[in-house]
């Protein structure tokens, strides 16, 4: 009995298939199942069914699932006690936002990379209702992502916020007054990011509270793709304050001050404890070290 094959066990339970256990693993099909068979032949037990493409834990496999988890994690453990990170050589399946992307993912891959020294990192970047589902069906370990959230299920600690701001480039700023209500900025084009975002749905909102139109609102599925527009004079901007911090600073784009900002956004780090590796719960930990700084 090795413990690749218990690790071989454990994650075609998380993901449900022999396929995706191989992807997160970095091997082959067939090589976890050759695994899975002679761990069943070490213990003299039927782990799982496999029935017409898929899966079901036996009795067996119920009753030994946990104790699997617990050797992993002793094992992990005696690895950090000393001192030796570069041992863990697993995959961590991450999915974060694209705000997250573009701003301190950086910071959290290089501050991984310290800690983890051949962790491997597969990413995702998506919306975080898409992120969610793929956290639920198994298929992520760590996702780093605003709510709400379909389920409770997860640990779920925060990482902190991320407050809005409307911007302008030059030239539509000395267009405005030094404080514009939101209906003046509704005179220009309103270049923000995709309608199912917090912030778009709590603009909607307003705008309708306030009998404002719609037509000015430009959407973009790309949040990377609203800089450019908003530094091309095609209108003012809703987004958040880090993504355009740099261009405001070197006089690119300026902030402009209205009578109404969207909440911040609450951002969180969320893994089933369950089942997660211990370097699952210290990246959640180095990614609230990654959000804070500047």
């Amino acid at each position: 009995m090795t413990l690749k094959q218990l690790e071989a066990f454990a994650f075609v339970v998380d993901t449900g298939t022999f396929r995706a256990a191989a992807s997160a693993l970095g091997t082959t099909q067939p090589n976890i199942s050759a695994r899975i068979t002679a761990l069943e032949t070490a213990l003299n037990v039927i782990l799982l069914i496999r029935d017409a493409g898929s899966l079901r834990l036996t009795t067996d496999g119920e009753k030994l699932l946990q104790k699997t988890r617990e050797v992993l994690w002793a094992g992990e453990a005696l690895i950090e006690e000393a001192g030796r990170q570069e041992l863990i050589e697993e995959t961590l399946r991450l999915g974060v936002t694209e705000l997250v992307a573009c701003t301190w993912l950086q910071t959290f891959l290089r501050l991984m990379k310290d800690a983890y020294p051949k962790l491997r990192i597969q990413l995702e970047v998506d919306l975080s209702t898409a992120i969610d589902a793929r956290l639920m069906e198994g298929q992520l370990d760590l996702a780093l992502q605003t709510g709400p959230f379909k389920t409770k299920s997860f640990t779920n600690e925060g990482l902190g916020q991320e407050h809005y701001c409307w911007v302008a480039n030059t030239e539509l700023r000395h267009r405005l007054a030094a404080k514009p209500a939101l209906d003046k900025l509704f005179d220009l084009t309103v270049i923000t990011h995709a309608k199912h975002t917090q912030a778009c749905a709590a603009l909607h909102e307003v705008v309708k509270a306030r009998g404002l139109g719609q037509e000015p609102i430009v959407h973009s599925s790309a949040l990377s793709a609203c800089l450019p527009m908003v530094l091309e004079g095609l209108g003012v901007a809703l987004l958040p304050e880090r993504l355009v911090a740099a261009d405001v600073a070197a006089g690119n784009l300026h902030e402009i001050e209205s009578d109404w900002l969207p909440d911040p956004l609450l951002f969180h780090a969320r893994y089933a404890p369950a089942r997660s590796a211990r370097y699952v719960e210290k990246a959640a930990k180095i990614a609230k070290v990654a959000m804070q700084q500047k």
